[in-house]
């Protein structure tokens, strides 16, 4: 299955400063969510803050990053901007995002949203719920910033919710191959952001069935995926057995390796996928 993106944009999540996880040096990485130890992303909110697990990058840095962010239950940021972009998706409970007197829109697991730098917004939770989304960040720092300082950067922000995504599968993509299954039992892709041309940066959601593997590989010098839903298992010829990777763990492959991934939940798992250019899920 050969993928591709295209780009979307929406609005953002709360508050930082901080690091974690170095680059990859094996050919597949995998970082489990339990792994990693959280940290407060805004120090300055004390116990309101919420808590971030970085997977990769150092969101202190001028660097490409990505991090697991925990808001605590009825969590409510203050009007605020970021210096720069970041985009994120609902892992677990619900998120409003938005201006601040925009009316509440819930996007529940699955939905996706970026937030442009400069753009003047707030981010809260439902009053008896906390939620769990993945961000991610093509520079840094990663800072907040008072409204007064808003600025305006070109880009427009989207909300989409998980139920207004669309999904394509072999039918619809001519260049995606699902060898040995019937198309209506294949993976699907949703295109979120960027460009598949060689060496451009995107993002999009690939969802496999229940019990579903296959090989997935990059054209890009990395490729990097984060588990959204479901309870997944990566396996290859630098890992040894088979790693798990429950919901908000993380694994990457550079251009030399194309690990076996497979969906161990009941239901569908659903994955970020993050590269340079156009990536192959290869169902088996």
């Amino acid at each position: 299955m050969r993928l591709s993106a295209f780009p979307l944009l929406a609005t953002s999540v709360a508050i930082a400063t901080l690091s974690i996880a170095g680059p990859a040096t094996a050919a597949t990485e995998v970082v489990l969510r339990s792994e990693v130890t959280p940290q407060p992303l805004n120090p300055a909110r004390g116990d309101a803050s919420p808590q971030a697990s970085v997977l990769w990058g150092d969101i202190t840095k001028d660097v490409p990053s990505g991090a697991i962010i925990e808001f605590k239950e009825g969590f409510a940021s203050p009007p605020h901007i970021h210096n720069i972009t970041y985009r994120a998706v609902v892992i677990e409970g619900a998120v409003h995002n938005d201006d601040p007197d925009a009316a509440t829109m819930w996007m529940g697991p699955g939905s996706f949203w970026t937030q442009p730098a400069g753009e003047d917004h707030i981010t809260s939770t439902i009053a008896e719920e906390g939620a769990t989304i993945f961000l991610e960040i093509l520079k840094g720092p990663y800072l907040v910033q008072p409204s007064d300082q808003a600025f305006d950067n070109g880009e427009k922000p989207v909300n989409l919710e998980a139920g207004n995504m669309v999904w394509l599968d072999a039918d619809a993509i001519n260049w995606l191959e699902v060898p040995g299954q019937s198309q209506e039992n294949g993976a699907e892709v949703a295109f979120l952001w960027g460009s598949t041309a060689p060496g451009e940066a995107n993002g999009s959601l690939l969802k496999i069935p229940a019990g579903a593997s296959g090989t997935i590989s990059g054209d890009g010098d990395t490729l990097r995926a984060v588990v959204i839903q479901g309870d997944a298992e990566l396996s290859g010829a630098d890992i040894q057995g088979s790693s798990p990777l429950p919901s908000g763990s993380y694994f990457s492959a550079n251009d030399d390796s194309a690990p076996l991934l497979t969906c161990t939940s009941d239901a569908e798992c659903l994955f970020y996928v993050r590269t340079d250019g156009s990536f192959d899920f290869a169902s088996r």
